[in-house]
């Protein structure tokens, strides 16, 4: 008998070209931190994940992208949209990302704290990472607009994004660089209590 699949769930293909992309950027992250990024090449990446070169490219556009891209951005989204309409806007977001959290936990080891560490110590990924975090609040205002029923943002919507992007990302970032062992959601409602309390 086949097994029930929960609604939602990806299919067999998506699962396998999740599988593929994420052992891309496992090799990419291994072999930089052996080489460095300058010396690290595609070809190099691309013959450790056992995957052509035109694979590659078909999953990261440049060698670049392989570091920073991450699954996140794409569920947020969606998790942002599935919250109540009357929500308050702030309060969506966060209860959209807190949602999140038991998933980046989860799935979120050594490569993702490898991986931010490296978009900091290379000026090349530091100028990108800034356009990565305009990227995406304007993609959480858009999702805000459309949850309220219009169909772009208003100015409000793109402050409260970028409140919470700016707190969010400080939040990951500190749990990336810091040797002990912290709990990004415990960073994170910590920030935004403070932001709530503007202090």
């Amino acid at each position: 008998m086949k097994a029930d699949v929960p609604a939602g769930a990806p299919g067999l293909r998506e699962r396998k070209k999740l599988k593929t992309r994420r052992a891309i950027q496992h090799h990419a992250l291994r072999l930089i931190a052996e080489q460095g990024y300058d010396q690290t090449t595609v070809e190099q990446i691309a013959a450790a994940a056992e995957v052509s070169p035109s694979t590659f490219f078909r999953y990261y556009p440049t060698k670049e992208d392989v570091v920073l891209a991450d699954d996140y951005d794409p569920l947020f989204y969606q998790a942002v949209l599935d919250r109540p309409a009357d929500e308050k806007p702030l309060v969506a977001l966060h209860s959209a990302m807190m949602a999140l959290m038991p998933q980046f936990a989860a799935e979120a080891g050594e490569d993702t704290r490898q991986r931010l560490r490296l978009v900091l110590s290379v000026p090349a990924l530091r100028g990108k990472i800034i356009q990565g975090v305009a990227e995406s609040t304007r993609a959480i205002a858009t999702a805000l607009a459309e949850r309220a029923g219009r169909d772009t943002p208003r100015y409000t919507d793109e402050a409260v994004a970028a409140a919470y992007i700016g707190v969010a990302s400080v939040a990951v970032l500190r749990w990336a660089e810091s040797p002990e062992t912290l709990d990004p959601a415990a960073l994170l409602e910590e920030g935004i209590a403070a932001l709530r309390a503007g202090s």
